[in-house]
């Protein structure tokens, strides 16, 4: 990632009115019909029903991502891993903003935000995966059902970002640790 492509870092959660504009932005876009054709097209096993039921789940999980975003860094300052946490949050919330993804909500509407959200869930569940749950919250279902949405090769792309994220913030805690360790 180039220095022009850094997230940013975002301070108390400023970027979720950023987050939910952008949602409300991708909703004028083409609605949920957008969406369905999507889910349609990704999924043409099903039947109608099976669709407009997965399209009404599909948005839930998206409009959902703004409190898991919030909460999420919430609970890191409430217990200290702001360090660690909080720049994850800002990456996924960068890909959040970044108009050109994988899936653009500037063309795609709602669908293009499943590729967000699928990034923003998968990051939350490396979070919680550590020696101590950071979140505890149940995250496998709407990951494996927007990971069907979006498709096997983005979703492989997607958690090589995520996994890059993370390297990213434990080299740098690890470079941290050393500076500190060879100044005491």
């Amino acid at each position: 990632m180039s220095e022009e492509t850094q997230p940013q870092k975002a301070e108390n959660s400023g970027n979720i009115p950023d987050i939910l504009a952008v949602i409300e932005s991708a909703k004028a876009r083409g609605g949920l019909d957008a969406l369905e054709k999507h889910i349609a097209k990704v999924l043409p096993e099903a039947d109608e029903l099976e669709v407009h039921q997965a399209t009404e789940v599909a948005a839930e999980v998206i409009d959902s991502i703004p409190v898991l975003l919030a909460t999420a860094r919430q609970e890191a300052h409430a217990c200290g891993r702001d360090a660690i946490v909080c720049p994850l949050l800002d990456r996924a919330e960068w890909y959040y903003l970044h108009p050109i993804d994988l899936i653009p909500e500037m063309t795609q509407g709602l669908a293009g935000l499943l590729d967000d959200s699928y990034l923003v869930i998968r990051i939350l569940q490396h979070l919680d995966r550590g020696p101590e749950t950071f979140l505890d919250w149940d995250l496998d279902y709407p990951a494996r059902f927007i990971e069907r949405l979006v498709e096997a090769p983005i979703a492989e792309q997607l958690d090589r970002i995520a996994i890059e994220a993370i390297d990213k913030v434990s080299a740098r805690q690890s470079a941290a640790w050393q500076r500190t360790a060879h100044s005491a």
